[in-house]
């Protein structure tokens, strides 16, 4: 078997270039970063998710709404869902949309299955509709694992769970995404189905235009643009940091394998960081102060609040073995020019669609 090996613009372009691409999730945070590399990578993008909350969102900044066929819709409408996908009749579906918050997963829980359980089933139903060749790839988190608070990382095989609604709702996900992979997609009839059928397990992520409530890098930005301190809840929650963009091509990545080997690839991979840049919350900020200039922050003791996971770490042996990726960027690096987006956003937020450009460009280049 040969892996592909994406290692320039130029050869992600080859793959991508007049390709239709379904993007669930396309107006929220990652779904934005990955809507304009496909744009920038010449695919043909019809995305599907809610109404971006804010005009500062990364939807609008980089005219989201020009560079793709944008429908606003909820992913548990299961027949519109199913309308917009099997009419678009796409080469790739990635599905990123989801609820992806811990600390609101308490606020809604059953809200949280719904779209992420559910909602993943309406899109893999689509699936099940389109009569032609398609890789899917569907995008889970680093907390599908039963996390142990051990020092060891998670590798792909280890027991799913999930404390808080959040978690479980995405242990759940990978469930279902098991079932119709055994049941509809699987690998030995593929000839007639034609569908790899693969899972993204990302770590935590950062870069500009995340306007997140509870996250750690907006809630840093918004407060030094304000010269406020910032609070953060947890100094010494260890966490696998990473940029955006590592995450986002290795998404693409792993759609690219699945269509020169759909069987192989249909299965599980982790997007982290290298373990040294799995860093404490505190040692986060701390980059981000150094990147800014200054910045003060405050601990909060909450008693009481919202469990939430204090050491976890991935292992990413299998994705840089199987699929030639691995992370470019160190944890300081990611942070800098996360701090150096959001600088400017606070001074010349029209300029910010061409710093987004650069950023994508230099990353891949």
């Amino acid at each position: 078997m040969e892996n592909m090996v994406v290692s320039s613009f130029e050869s992600l372009q080859n793959i991508y270039k007049g390709k239709k691409v379904f993007l669930t999730g396309h107006t929220g945070f990652k779904g934005a970063w990955m809507l304009k590399t496909l744009s920038l990578l010449g695919a043909e993008v019809k995305g599907y998710a809610l109404e971006p909350q804010t005009q500062d969102d990364l939807f609008h900044l980089i005219e989201g709404d020009a560079i793709c066929t944008s429908v606003i819709a909820d992913l548990r409408d299961k027949q519109r869902l199913q309308d917009e996908l099997v009419s678009f009749q796409p080469d790739f579906v990635f599905h990123l949309a989801a609820q992806p918050l811990v600390r609101l997963s308490y606020e809604i829980p059953a809200e949280t299955f719904e779209v992420n359980t559910i909602g993943t089933a309406n899109v893999l139903d689509a699936v099940r509709l389109l009569d032609r060749p398609c890789s899917v790839v569907l995008i889970t988190t680093d907390k599908v694992y039963h996390n142990n608070e051990w020092l060891y990382p998670y590798r792909e095989n280890d027991r799913l769970g999930g404390y808080d609604p959040y978690s479980a709702s995405k242990a759940c996900t990978e469930l279902v995404i098991d079932s119709y992979r055994n049941s509809f997609f699987n690998s030995n009839n593929y000839k007639q189905h034609q569908k790899g059928i693969a899972v993204a397990r990302a770590g935590n992520v950062i870069g500009g235009g995340d306007w997140s409530k509870d996250r750690l890098i907006p809630d840093i930005a918004k407060a030094f643009a304000k010269e406020k301190p910032v609070t953060i809840r947890n100094p010494q929650s260890v966490r696998p940091w990473q940029h955006v963009l590592e995450p986002v091509i290795g998404y693409l990545l792993l759609g690219a394998n699945l269509i020169t080997d759909p069987i192989h690839f249909s299965q599980a991979y982790n997007f982290g960081p290298q373990l040294s840049d799995a860093l404490p919350v505190e040692e986060m900020l701390q980059l981000a102060i150094q990147s800014w200039g200054k910045g003060e922050y405050i601990v909060e003791q909450i008693d009481n609040q919202p469990h939430e996971a204090g050491l976890l770490k991935l292992d990413i042996s299998k994705v840089i073995s199987e699929l030639n990726w691995k992370p470019k960027l160190s944890a300081q690096q990611a942070v800098s020019i996360t701090m150096d987006w959001y600088n400017l956003f606070f001074s010349n937020p029209i300029a910010v669609n061409e710093k987004t450009t650069e950023q994508i460009i230099d990353f891949i280049s």
